[in-house]
């Protein structure tokens, strides 16, 4: 069972930087492709960033050029660091993996509430 914690929400404004960790328990983790969903209230959860075992990343249209996502093996962990976060960045943040099959694991997720 891979176990994932995110950990690094808050509330912050307009324009503030915040970054997210996810450290995940496994010791495989560092051949899992990762990433962040996040869901606001009363909208599905959707992808916002995904890195590959290898490294490379990809990013939703809306928080390119803003944000990031990084991972260091040796500590198990993924990072998002977000600037020039907006209203319309307000969500519940969860980390995701499949590891090497197609069972899906979840982060219990992490508010970032942003205000103008």
């Amino acid at each position: 069972q891979v176990q994932l914690v995110e950990s690094g929400g808050g509330s912050v404004k307009s324009d503030a930087s915040l970054r997210l960790a996810c450290a995940v328990s496994d010791s495989q983790f560092r051949f899992y492709n990762m990433a962040w969903y996040r869901q606001a209230p009363g909208k599905t959860r959707d992808l916002v960033a995904k890195i590959t075992a290898s490294g490379i990343t990809e990013y939703v249209s809306s928080v390119k050029g803003r944000f990031t996502i990084s991972r260091d093996n040796a500590k198990k962990t993924i990072y998002l660091q977000m600037n020039r976060v907006k209203p319309e960045d307000t969500a519940v943040y969860y980390c995701h993996t499949q590891a090497f099959g197609l069972t899906d694991y979840w982060g219990q997720g992490t508010q970032v509430t942003v205000s103008s």
